[in-house]
């Protein structure tokens, strides 16, 4: 590549915050009380250390070291988990809590899938350049002269394991390696900076990415597949209205979760909402009321979708 690739090549779109629509989305995602709230803190403490700054002078003003040690944190959390756990659209959509939060504009970067490359030499390692260089020009227009951050850029790494996989692996071929050392060197950037940047990666194969990305990360935060008490409220509050009683309704909890004997795991977050709902909606309109008996049987029959095994990278 000769020329530099421009924003449109390197992101997928930009999203800024806050703003309405994730803020609807971000509230969509039961289940996930404890990895909005956590995402947001850490984010809120990368982005803008002078929040946390204010938090010590008021209740803790000798922890001067304390304050140190998790400000030095490199800027990048990890979210790891199933598929379907949620984990991409909180990605998505925290920016607008955290800025919220913070009350500071913020900018959502999606590396684009694009960005992994061809495979030419070099390639890759260029592009995750770019793209870093695009965040750190950013960042640099919004960080204040008083600690205090005027903004934040978030850059998103979805499927992160096919772009910083384990360069221990003997089959990775060199342009990888030399992909995952640019990504390094970039999260490495922002934390000698001390931008007003943080970086979100999301994978399903924890083990899969390379150890010294895993060392970097400020946070991992796993998400797993939904308990009965999840399942049941996203149940309960989409269905409310129809009619459908308590013994129902935890027979639908009942047949959306693991079953013994035909299999140890239950339905996704995206399982429920992206594929159960809808299918129970469509099997009666238009031409009748939803059922609590056919909606059942609909959930009986229906396969959640496989777990994704996490295995260390060979």
């Amino acid at each position: 590549m000769n020329t530099k690739p421009s924003i449109d090549e390197l992101f997928e779109r930009r999203q800024s915050f806050p703003d309405f629509e994730p803020q609807a989305r971000l509230a969509r995602l039961v289940g996930l009380d404890d990895q909005k709230s956590r995402l947001a803190k850490i984010l809120g403490l990368l982005v803008n250390p002078a929040g946390l700054e204010k938090w010590a002078r008021r209740y803790h003003q000798d922890a001067g070291q304390l304050l140190d040690a998790v400000l030095r944190r490199p800027p990048l959390v990890v979210l790891a988990g199933d598929v379907g756990s949620g984990k991409t659209e909180l990605a998505e959509t925290i920016g607008d809590a955290v800025a919220r939060q913070e009350n500071i504009d913020i900018t959502l970067f999606p590396l684009s899938l694009s960005t992994r490359g061809q495979g030419r030499v070099g390639e890759m390692t260029q592009l995750l350049s770019a793209a870093f260089d695009v965040t750190v020009e950013e960042a640099r227009k919004l960080k204040g002269a008083s600690g205090r951050s005027r903004g934040a850029v978030i850059l998103l790494v979805d499927e992160a394991d096919a772009l910083a996989q384990s360069r221990e692996s003997a089959q990775m071929h060199h342009e990888d390696r030399a992909g995952v050392n640019s990504f390094i060197r970039g999260v490495d950037r922002l934390a000698n900076a001390k931008l007003p940047a943080a970086v979100i990666m999301c994978t399903n194969r924890l083990n899969a990415l390379d150890p010294a990305v895993r060392r970097r990360a400020a946070d991992i935060l796993s998400f797993g597949r939904p308990t009965d008490l999840q399942r049941r409220h996203i149940l309960a509050t989409r269905l409310s209205g129809l009619g459908i009683g308590a013994t129902q309704l935890e027979a639908l909890v009942t047949a959306t979760g693991p079953q013994r004997g035909v299999r140890d795991f239950g339905f996704t977050f995206s399982d429920l909402t992206q594929r159960l709902l809808p299918a129970i909606v469509l099997d009666a309109y238009p031409d009748k009321p939803v059922e609590a008996g056919r909606a059942l049987e609909i959930a009986r029959v229906m396969a959640p979708t496989p777990p994704f095994t996490d295995i260390a990278a060979a």
